[in-house]
């Protein structure tokens, strides 16, 4: 959930004020690191989903200003498209039956939402891009209303000066122009928020990003966009182009992208932030009245409005987050790799194996990071985003396996011990682990299904693209309310 901004136009004086503002937190943020009482004692976990509107045609429903003030609950927040909407679960531990406790909240608060949603011809999807998506639907005007999502368009559009362009190549190839961020609307996430101590950041860090690839291969259900067929998680690409800021010429330069993997393997959490002020321009320059440093010296907690806004405009897929509650500081790693859907207890599956394997890994007695080369790290990534289940990854020891048997043989036991140390209770455990043992074991996840949901549409249906996409989002919408893994939902 992003800050809200009420300005939109920025003078220069604003941005001088604002980068010397940030480097002023950048400095406390390191004192505090030193010598600070960060509240780490009983990790909380954190989940956001951000869900999709549709209407009773299975076309993309622009209503969510009505909806949202019909639901009138703080739990859920507009999102940057007019038919998303962002629900972010209350905080919890994950010992005992904690999953237990998310699922039930879950399937609450959505189903109170598909009630409001109702009412104005309307119902949520959990998906990560919506397949009936055209270009006509991914423009300027259907943005939320929220002033923070025009500025943010005005200020990447004019970094970069020209249109966007996107060009996906996968099963099918996607090459079109946008000028605005629109289509990053298209990407709607799981999100995953993991509060650990500063001596042990780096570790969970590391091992979030050496997971990637196998939370996105085993998790993907992005495959479509504008009617084409691309990646298994499509997602991962759209996001990266549809925010991008570099025209050609600083791409050929080596400047970073603002979504962005990252290039190397941490040894604290002040190298992100610090990554983040050295090699990201502001695109909010918004200044807070606070004097951190005045706020420290007096005993208090600085708040670091301006590091934290930052940070918020730079799209790494595990990104370090500080914040505040009840007036103790903590640190989280946010992990961002995910599509939301296709149901809660798929999304729970997916958190269990990320929470554990993120544990299992960290306090490993050899860390993963030692031996895997980021760069291999990366590629494996992109590899899984693209190719889903079918992709093959490097591993330390193993060399080149294909995702489906590390997750079987290395990944979840690491994932059942790391769950195991969170107290977890064995029969969640062994529940939700069981849901990407299968997933593995059968090679289908959302992205599969959608695909071949699609070509038995096409094939057996005798249906067009379009139709056969309309018939698959409804098909789909049916199957995600009986809160059945994915990997069990017929083909039909």
């Amino acid at each position: 959930m992003g800050r809200d901004v009420t300005r939109g136009a920025f003078s220069r004086e604003d941005r001088v004020r604002y980068r010397r503002k940030v480097r002023r937190c950048l400095d406390v943020f390191a004192l505090m690191l030193d010598d600070f009482g960060f509240d780490a004692d009983r990790p909380m976990t954190g989940l956001e989903i951000e869900l999709n509107l549709v209407d009773s045609a299975a076309e993309p429903a622009m209503r969510n200003e009505e909806i949202l003030a019909d639901i009138a609950d703080p739990l859920f927040q507009t999102e940057l498209g007019q038919f998303n909407l962002e629900l972010n679960a209350a905080p919890r531990l994950i010992e005992g039956t904690g999953f237990t406790g998310y699922e039930q909240d879950l399937r609450g608060s959505l189903a109170r939402a598909d009630e409001w949603a109702a009412r104005s011809d309307a119902k949520i999807l959990l998906v990560g891009i919506l397949p009936t998506l055209t270009e006509g639907h991914l423009v300027v005007d259907n943005l939320s209303a929220n002033e923070r999502y025009r500025a943010l368009n005005d200020q990447i559009v004019g970094a970069r000066g020209e249109d966007i362009e996107l060009d996906i190549r996968g099963v099918e190839r996607l090459q079109t122009h946008t000028d605005s961020i629109a289509p990053e609307s298209a990407c709607t996430s799981l999100q995953f928020h993991l509060q650990v101590s500063p001596d042990s950041f780096a570790d969970y860090w590391n091992a979030s990003q050496a997971i990637a690839a196998a939370q996105v291969a085993t998790g993907a259900n992005s495959p479509y966009l504008y009617g084409r067929q691309l990646w298994a998680e499509t997602r991962i690409a759209l996001f990266q182009q549809a925010t991008d800021t570099r025209p050609d010429e600083l791409k050929a330069q080596g400047v970073r992208p603002r979504v962005w993997f990252g290039e190397r393997w941490i040894t604290s959490i002040f190298d992100l932030f610090e990554e983040n002020v050295r090699y990201f321009p502001p695109l909010l320059p918004i200044c807070e009245e606070e004097d951190p440093v005045e706020v420290l010296h007096a005993g208090g907690v600085p708040k670091l409005g301006e590091l934290r806004l930052h940070n918020g405009t730079v799209y790494r897929w595990n990104r370090p987050v500080y914040d505040i509650t009840e007036g103790r500081p903590h640190l989280r790693v946010e992990n961002r790799v995910l599509p939301a859907g296709p149901t809660v207890i798929d999304m729970l599956a997916n958190a269990a194996f990320y929470f554990g394997s993120a544990r299992g890994l960290a306090e490993a007695d050899r860390p993963t990071w030692s031996q895997l080369p980021f760069s291999s790290a990366e590629e494996n990534f992109h590899s899984a985003a693209r190719r889903g289940m079918d992709a093959v990854v490097y591993w330390p020891r193993l060399g080149e396996v294909p995702v489906a048997e590390l997750v079987l043989d290395v990944l979840l036991p690491q994932a059942a011990t790391g769950l195991d140390r969170f107290g977890v209770a064995p029969g969640e455990r062994d529940r939700l682990l069981g849901v990407i043992e299968q997933r593995c074991r059968t090679r289908r996840n959302g992205a599969v299904w959608q695909a071949e949901t699609v070509w038995a549409a096409e094939r057996h249906r005798k249906l067009d693209r379009p139709a056969a996409l309309h018939h698959m989002v409804q098909r789909y919408a049916e199957l995600q309310r009986s809160n059945e893994p994915v990997h069990t939902w017929p083909v039909e």
